[in-house]
Formats: structure tokens, C-alpha cells, sequence
């Protein structure tokens, strides 16, 4: 990756026009401090920001945004023609399983119409767009419960709203690929190569999500609450949202520079000694943030008990690969909490470059 990244995305996205969607977000707000870093001309489209404390107006980038709907197919238009992006990073999405439940026609609304209503303006008006990536989930397979690791091969699918929604949004993807990107006719009837990335369980600093169990945990340690605990034994694919977001930067360079076998599905997951339950996440929080107190309820809502990623196209085609373990990614989570909440500056941009000097 070394090659991949240093001599390409580090200098690559200076001056591109990058349009963020969903950039007011948790990942998003750190996709956007990083492409800025990077020199890129950004643009976000977003909603109003989803949490107080926010992330995004933290780190006060005084970068141009709109504050509209994804769900609203004139305005993305209208941004798309006057911006005129290069690239698209489209994260706009109800993020939450558990809210999907109480909300499942918004949900489906902005986690698939969203993307309809994205390509769709792209589609039909006069731009340079040139690559698309639709940021979806890992939760976009149809989860067996089996200790297994998942491809981008398998079956879409999903439970709960959240899951079936961001499925969706795959099958659009690929049906718009098909019917009006089809890479067989790029450079003919098109110039935009199109990628779908999936990755697991992202963690950080400046995420106040509700029912979030890291945002949870440390909204606790700052109120001194007990902290609520459901669905200890369930196993995710935990990441520092640097992973992955590292993962999209690369492969959106491959996009641009017409490298057409690479506008396909990708999982952007963390090695296997990083899927771990609840409680072990837990236990190294309990490590360096001692003193957090907490109990466990049974939940009475539908969540996968298991859910891994197989990230071998990424780590053998695209040379991506995950640089911390489990415990630097908790290290480096509670690191930026702490120090927001001892009343400190927020040191998003001071660990994004102390992770590129990991690539």
C-alpha cells in the first residue's frame, strides 16, 4: 500500500472538486478534515448537523456545504451542475439500526432513494463526474448467523430496516452500473466508473450517535452514569474509521485515473483478531478509561449476533490493509474523548496524520 497511497492519494486529491454527501456526519466529518488536508476542493451536501456535540462543527473547517436533503432530487441536481464534481463520496444515510426500526420509511427513503436520486442527477445533467463511491454497510449481507466471514459475492440482504435498506441500496448500485454505466461502454455513452464499499463496526472520536455502544460508553465516563450493556456476546468487525476511509480514498484514485476493473463492490473490513463480542471492547475501554460503570439488559430488539467481513479483494487487489490492532483503535478513541472532555482541542487532524505516517 505504500506505493498505492503516499506517491498517489497524498498528492492525487489536490484540487480535485469532491463532492461529500452526509459530510456533517461521523464519518463524513472525518472524510472531510482528511480530504481537505489533502488539498481537495470540497464540497459537502448534508443535513443539518445529527448530534450536539457535533464533530463536524468542531473542527470548524470553514469549507463550502449545503444543508439539503439527499431525499430531494432537484437540489442534489442544482449542486451537481454548479459544483460540477469530479468525484462523488456518497455517505448521506440514517445510519442507526435500531432508529430504523422506530423511522423504516425514512430509512428506506434516504438509504435508497438517496442513491436513486444521486445517480439519477448525475445521469441527467451536464458534469464532470467522473467516480461515484456509494458508501453502504457491512450490514448489507444476508446474515446467516454463521461464524463466517463475508465476501462481496454473497447474498444481500437483511433483518431489520437498516440492514434491508442499505441491501437496496446495493442492487441499485449494480442496476445503475448495468443499465447506465456499464463499464463495457465507458469513454462511450459514459465517462463515470461507479464502486459500492462496505466496512464494519467504525469507531473514533466525535461520534454522539445514540445507542452507539462506544458513544454510549464514553457519554457515561463524562456524566459519571452507569453505562447500559446490550448484547455482550454479540461479535462485530470493530475499525478506527481511518481504515476504511483510507480504503475509499484509494480506490476513488483508482476510479479517477479510468481504471475501470475497479468499479466493482469492495469490503473494507479489520483483520479477524479485531471481530470481537461487546464485552472484550468493553474490557479494553475499562483499560484505559478505569473507574466506568455499567450493567448488562437484555435487548428486545433484532441485531445479528455475528457479523465478519472478508476484506481479501481489498488487501490483494487494491494492497489496502488495516494498520492498528483492536487495542490502538480503543487507545486512539479514548485518547480523543478524554481529551474533548478534559477540555481540550479536538485532535482529529493531529491523528489523521499520525496515521499516514503508518501507511
Amino acid at each position: 500500500m505504500e506505493n498505492l497511497v503516499k506517491n498517489k492519494f497524498f498528492s492525487d486529491y489536490k484540487n480535485k472538486r469532491v463532492l461529500l454527501t452526509g459530510h456533517t456526519g461521523f464519518k463524513g466529518s472525518w472524510l472531510m478534515c482528511w480530504l481537505n488536508l489533502l488539498g481537495a476542493n470540497v464540497r459537502g451536501y448534508s443535513l443539518n448537523v445529527p448530534t450536539e456535540p457535533s464533530h463536524f462543527n468542531l473542527l470548524d473547517l470553514n469549507l463550502n456545504s449545503n444543508s439539503d436533503d439527499i431525499s430531494d432530487i432537484k437540489n442534489i441536481k442544482k449542486v451537481i451542475e454548479e459544483f460540477n464534481p469530479e468525484i462523488i463520496f456518497h455517505m448521506a444515510a440514517q445510519s442507526i439500526v435500531r432508529l430504523s426500526y422506530a423511522m423504516p420509511r425514512e430509512t428506506f427513503l434516504y438509504n435508497s432513494m438517496g442513491v436513486v436520486n444521486l445517480f439519477e442527477a448525475v445521469r441527467t445533467t451536464q458534469n464532470e463526474v467522473r467516480a461515484i463511491i456509494n458508501i453502504t454497510s457491512d450490514k448489507c449481507y444476508e446474515n446467516t448467523g454463521k461464524d463466517a466471514t463475508y465476501k462481496e459475492t454473497d447474498s444481500l440482504g437483511g433483518y431489520d430496516p437498516y440492514s434491508a435498506s442499505k441491501a437496496c441500496s446495493e442492487i441499485i448500485t449494480s442496476s445503475f452500473v448495468r443499465s447506465f454505466f456499464n463499464i463495457n461502454e465507458f469513454g462511450k455513452t459514459h465517462n463515470c466508473l461507479i464502486a459500492s464499499v462496505r466496512s464494519g463496526n467504525v469507531i473514533g472520536g466525535g461520534d454522539w450517535a445514540a445507542n452507539r455502544l462506544l458513544p454510549d460508553i464514553y457519554r457515561g465516563y463524562a456524566k459519571k452514569n452507569v453505562i447500559t450493556i446490550k448484547n455482550p456476546k454479540a461479535i462485530r468487525p470493530w475499525q478506527h474509521v481511518l481504515e476504511p476511509l483510507s480504503g475509499y480514498l484509494a480506490l476513488g484514485i483508482k476510479l479517477l485515473n479510468k481504471e475501470v476493473n475497479y468499479a466493482e463492490a469492495w469490503n473494507f473490513g479489520p483483520s479477524l483478531d479485531s471481530c470481537v463480542t461487546v464485552d472484550h471492547i468493553l474490557s479494553l475501554v475499562l483499560k484505559s478509561l478505569p473507574g466506568i460503570e455499567f450493567h448488562i439488559k437484555e435487548d428486545d430488539i433484532h441485531e445479528a449476533k455475528i457479523l465478519m467481513l472478508n476484506s481479501k479483494k481489498a488487501n490483494d487487489i487494491l494492497g489496502w490493509k488495516p494498520k492498528l490492532s483492536i487495542e490502538q483503535a480503543i487507545q486512539w478513541t479514548s485518547d480523543w474523548y478524554k481529551l474533548y472532555y478534559d477540555g481540550n482541542k479536538v485532535t482529529t487532524l493531529e491523528q489523521i496524520i499520525k496515521y499516514q505516517d503508518l501507511i
